[in-house]
């Protein structure tokens, strides 16, 4: 988030992507904490920002999909974006964050009154959007079929702090939400209903009939085959269950929408640990191999991208300790005055000093967030049940992020006046301007 403000407004390119990474990397604990009051460290800021900068590359070929004319709502239908190991059809992109951008790109700035530019502030490096206006993580059974069949965590790691960031902060106003639970007019053929979001932005599930022709199950293997996709069926269904009614009007609301979403997702995952134990326990060493080869077809791609931004992925490594750089921390002080307008808000809602120490509460909490959701890629589990319980581990790290934002957003709320919680909401559209 602090990186993609930057990118959209400036359009510098990758040389300052990596001076921010540096920046990140170095900043001095006691300066940041005695102007920022930021606790989380220097490191878990880096961490966050790496996940920005390894997208880089990808992200070329994606922006030129979008502009390609791939982003019309009428993209937002089934298709597979997982790579083909015999190449792809005619037509059709390999790359799943080209496909990922053309579902979600045109769908997530429909609505939004800076809508005619190509990208938002809040848009993932994976070309993805956190938030299609009311709906938080269109993608997320997605998501769980990467992670755990593909072992790619790359979409799930980067939601986080920009994600949360994007739900105090909103970038849609309260009518351009409403356009998406309440679609009409002229305007409205153009804003995708949620329904359409939450149904279109499923690309695949399980691939049952890919997985059968690797492995090549016996009778019985076949049929927990079939029990497990029947689950990963009930897994999506519990996730669209949490696809919100209506717009949410408040980042109190806009919170709680996301902690509906992560206790779906956490019971999505539930629904499919038995038949997937069960699943894998019936396959012999040989067919483990064989559906095992699918994740090792993931994790070559994305290492042969990664490896392009080779200098951005030190900032994974705990003992990288690059040279102070003034200029670049100057650079990153002016990224977190604009993140956090600390002296409007307190200027705009006319803040005594406990409302004032409040904020600094519910600023240093959020900020916390990069450090507890580092976007550093998640480490590579040997088994798709590892993987599992490590996705839920971390949507249950999410979870608990989610609230605790959420409990200092009450603290800080709790005092002011209606017309102080409006000023406050108003505030939140004019980050996309």
């Amino acid at each position: 988030m602090v990186r993609s403000v930057v990118l959209s407004r400036s359009r510098l390119g990758p040389a300052l992507a990596g001076a921010v990474l540096v920046v990140l990397t170095v900043l001095l604990p006691n300066r940041a904490e005695a102007q920022f009051g930021f606790r989380g460290g220097p490191l878990g800021v880096a961490r966050f920002a790496v996940g920005h900068v390894l997208g880089l590359s990808r992200l070329r070929h994606t922006r030129m999909g979008v502009r390609g004319g791939r982003t019309r709502d009428a993209a937002l239908r089934s298709q597979d974006p997982r790579p083909r190991p015999d190449g792809a059809e005619r037509g059709q992109p390999t790359n799943p964050y080209v496909m990922r951008a053309a579902l979600t790109a045109q769908a997530a700035l429909s609505g939004w009154h800076g809508g005619h530019r190509p990208q938002g502030w809040w848009r993932h490096p994976d070309g993805s959007y956190g938030w299609i206006g009311p709906v938080f993580w269109p993608f997320a059974h997605d998501d769980l079929t990467a992670a755990i069949i593909f072992g790619d965590t790359t979409s799930l790691s980067l939601y986080g702090y920009g994600d949360i960031y994007a739900a105090i902060f909103a970038p849609y106003a309260a009518p351009e939400l409403a356009a998406y639970t309440a679609p009409h007019g002229r305007r409205g053929r153009r804003v995708p209903s949620v329904e359409t979001v939450c149904d279109g932005s499923d690309t695949g599930g399980l691939p049952v009939e890919r997985i059968a022709e690797l492995v090549q199950p016996n009778e019985m293997q076949r049929t927990a085959l079939d029990d497990l996709g029947a689950a990963w069926i009930s897994a999506r269904d519990i996730i669209r269950a949490s696809c919100p009614a209506q717009a949410p009007a408040t980042a109190a609301e806009r919170l709680g929408v996301m902690q509906i979403r992560l206790e779906a997702m956490i019971k999505a995952t539930d629904a499919i640990a038995p038949a997937l134990e069960k699943f894998v326990h019936l396959l012999d060493d040989g067919q483990k191999a064989k559906l095992d080869s699918l994740a090792q077809q993931r994790r070559a791609a994305l290492a042969s991208a990664q490896r392009k931004d080779a200098q951005a992925a030190k900032a994974c490594d705990p003992d990288y300790d690059p040279r102070y750089d003034v200029q670049a921390q100057h650079q990153y002080e002016q990224l977190v005055q604009q993140q956090w307008p600390a002296a409007e808000i307190v200027s705009t809602l006319k803040l005594d000093d406990t409302g004032s120490a409040r904020l600094d509460v519910l600023q240093d909490t959020t900020l916390r967030t990069m450090q507890t959701l580092s976007a550093c890629p998640m480490k590579a589990e040997a088994t798709p049940q590892a993987r599992l319980a490590a996705v839920r581990t971390r949507l249950q790290t999410m979870l608990q992020a989610v609230g605790g934002v959420a409990d200092a957003l009450d603290d800080f709320e709790a005092d002011l006046s209606d017309e102080q919680k409006a000023a406050f909401e108003a505030i939140g559209p004019k980050r996309g301007t």
